[in-house]
């Protein structure tokens, strides 16, 4: 790997000490039975809470300087407007009508568990029934518009996140300037083609993917960490895995639920691949920022190596070639 990047070295879970995760649950006049379980979070720190007495709870602590409060305010709000109109959603408990605390500098939210299995994507009727929850989902989420959350532009997901990864020299020496000239010529395209489609902006969940649905007598959702505005696609295009064929299939039995709540244009699903390549460079960029915390280095191990940038890479020049063939058709 290239000895010129310059790594976050920044720690902001380091004094989150299991301490103070209790004392900052009993601070809302909860009494801890002394379990504490960790959960699958990285951008935040997310963890199972036993209650004494009563069933546990899931704290989670927002990473410091990520979201400022009035973003994570409305992102609370959103969830409790959501289940006003019950759309199946875990949303943050209330105590004296707050839902964001704070602790010895940490911000943190409360929520009830509920358990679930993974939604079987495979299964075409499955992917109706995510379809109509989409919709469901949407149909709120036209009703108002976010003031503090961010919007899904090329700007902040591909741009940025190509000059970050630029600037630090995280590229190998060897990369560097075919990363710079593909990034920049599939930027272009994306440029162009989210400026030929005339879509509709709707608050979103972000980042609908398997790990944040649960199947329990249906589909409920967690984690709207990532709600921001954009087009209807974003929360739909993540749940289509395959060939084009096996694609086209999936996504007209998503629409045909979608459509029984929201009407979809069909226009956005020239966005698909352009989205793809947003989240394959964002991520790279994401995971460069955080790898000064420590878990990132433990759970990502395979980033800081020459492979991941070649397959990256091999990837994007995929994403060329996805992106001068026509989008898949309902």
């Amino acid at each position: 790997m290239n000895d010129g990047h310059q790594a976050n070295d920044q720690q902001p879970f380091a004094n989150l000490t299991p301490d103070t995760i209790l004392a900052a649950i009993e601070s809302q006049g909860l009494v801890c039975d002394g379990h504490l379980l960790a959960l699958n979070s990285y951008e935040n720190r997310v963890y199972q809470i036993g209650i004494d007495q009563a069933a546990p709870v899931i704290a989670k602590f927002y990473r410091p300087g990520r979201w400022d409060n009035r973003a994570i305010i409305e992102e609370h709000r959103f969830a409790q407007e959501l289940a006003d109109h019950e759309v199946p959603l875990i949303a943050p408990l209330k105590i004296a009508d707050c839902s964001l605390f704070e602790y010895d500098g940490y911000r943190f939210s409360l929520a009830p568990r509920r358990a679930g299995r993974a939604a079987e994507l495979d299964q075409l009727d499955v992917l109706e029934w995510l379809g109509r929850f989409i919709g469901r989902l949407h149909k709120v989420g036209a009703a108002a518009d976010f003031s503090h959350r961010p919007e899904l532009t090329a700007e902040r997901l591909g741009w940025n996140s190509r000059r970050y990864l630029l600037e630090q020299r995280w590229l190998p020496a060897h990369l560097e300037s075919a990363f710079e000239s593909l990034s920049e010529d599939l930027l272009a395209i994306i440029d162009a083609r989210f400026a030929a489609v005339d879509y509709r902006p709707l608050r979103l969940h972000g980042d609908f993917h398997a790990g944040n649905i649960l199947w329990r007598d249906g589909p409920f959702f967690v984690d709207l960490d990532d709600c921001q505005t954009g087009p209807a696609i974003q929360d739909l295009w993540l749940l289509l895995s395959g060939d084009r064929d096996q694609m086209s299939a999936q996504c007209r039995r998503l629409i045909q639920g979608y459509a029984m709540f929201m009407s979809f244009n069909p226009a956005e699903l020239a966005l698909i691949e352009p989205l793809r390549t947003l989240r394959m460079l964002h991520h790279a960029a994401w995971l460069a920022r955080r790898w000064g915390d420590p878990a990132f280095p433990v759970a990502f191990p395979w980033f800081d190596s020459v492979r991941y940038w070649e397959e990256l890479m091999l990837g994007l020049r995929e994403q060329m070639a996805q992106l001068q063939e026509a989008p898949i058709e309902l």
